[in-house]
């Protein structure tokens, strides 16, 4: 019984900790714009899907993170698919590449989640 009491104090301190920290903590988002967009030559029957974005982490202090584009992909012989692909951020600018077959097409993509990174003072 003891034990359990202990467990359960514990773990709430460290979720105390955390949001205490999270909260002191001043949050930001780098901004991703898409600069070029296109589709590789046939290669055994698929093809690259890249996107060369820019990314403006002025406002961040730290060098990467993560974030989504949700697409959806068009299928000549099925439905169309909704999905969500995860890529990773650095400042500048990034290139982030999808296969797809030769029967599939992006009908649709956006930038999805940006994970928040820490701001620069």
């Amino acid at each position: 019984m003891h034990r359990s009491r202990f467990s359960a104090l514990l773990a709430g301190i460290v979720v105390l900790f955390s949001v205490t920290q999270t909260v002191g903590q001043t949050l930001c988002k780098p901004v991703l714009t898409s600069k070029e967009v296109r589709f590789s030559d046939i290669r055994a029957q698929q093809r690259a899907w890249t996107a060369l974005l820019a990314v403006d982490a002025s406002r961040c202090a730290t060098t990467f993170g993560r974030f989504s584009i949700n697409f959806t992909r068009l299928k000549e012989t099925g439905p169309d698919l909704l999905f969500t692909e995860q890529f990773a951020w650095s400042p500048g600018q990034v290139e982030v590449s999808l296969d797809f077959w030769a029967d599939e097409a992006v009908g649709d993509y956006s930038i999805g989640y940006v994970a928040s990174c820490p701001c620069r003072n």
